[in-house]
């Protein structure tokens, strides 16, 4: 467990709200610090995720964050820490399974989060969550992991040629609903890969990728 100057408030990250039903009176539950450490995450993920892709447009960006800070991975990256066990809770909730909760140990992560954010700063909290959650996405959720072709299509293509690709939209069809886009992608004014999908966004990705696979022969 993390050592906190002020260790009372690793404590109320710890206390859920059953124990507090439990003994009235007695503590703070977490709920207030689990509602700071979920900006937070979104702040440090959203900043990791704006450095490290850049061929990612606002959308999907905001969606593989939604993936990073889900339940099911802050559950995951809460029970690898050893959370589980820590956690204040009442006789029922112990007995209720509370300790393996997906929904519990999301929000204890989320708190002691917030707990280390107003203990130690910004600087602390930022490498608390890279070492716990984003440098072990693979290990702790493999869904979350969304392959950017588009990033490393442009860093190929800096490093490689000192230019950045540029997509073109060839032809849309279909109902406004359910519309499909081909898109090409360019070097230099040649064409190096296309793709199609049910959104621009993902025509894009899928011609960098065929690209990818043109320029480097990979997938």
């Amino acid at each position: 467990m993390i050592k906190f100057i002020h260790p009372e408030l690793l404590i109320t990250a710890l206390t859920h709200r059953s124990a507090i039903n439990e003994k009235k009176g007695s503590r703070e539950s977490n709920e207030r610090l689990e509602f700071l450490g979920d900006a937070v995450l979104e702040l440090v993920v959203s900043a990791y995720l704006f450095r490290r892709f850049p061929g990612l447009n606002e959308g999907e960006l905001t969606a593989k964050r939604a993936q990073i800070v889900q339940t099911k991975t802050l559950a995951a990256a809460a029970k690898n820490f050893g959370l589980g066990g820590q956690i204040i809770m009442s006789k029922g909730e112990v007995k209720a399974g509370g300790a393996d909760n997906p929904s519990i140990l999301a929000n204890t992560f989320e708190a002691v989060t917030g707990a280390l954010y107003l203990d130690q700063g910004l600087t602390v909290v930022q490498n608390f969550i890279a070492a716990q959650l984003l440098t072990r996405l693979d290990s702790l959720f493999p869904q979350a992991k969304v392959t950017d072709y588009k990033s490393r299509l442009q860093e190929l293509f800096q490093k490689r040629y000192k230019t950045a690709p540029k997509y073109r939209l060839i032809r849309a069809f279909g109902p406004e609903h359910k519309k499909t886009f081909i898109v090409k992608v360019y070097l230099k004014g040649q064409a190096q890969g296309l793709g199609q999908g049910l959104t621009k966004q993902e025509s894009e990705q899928q011609a960098a990728r065929q690209a990818l696979e043109k320029i480097r022969h990979i997938c």
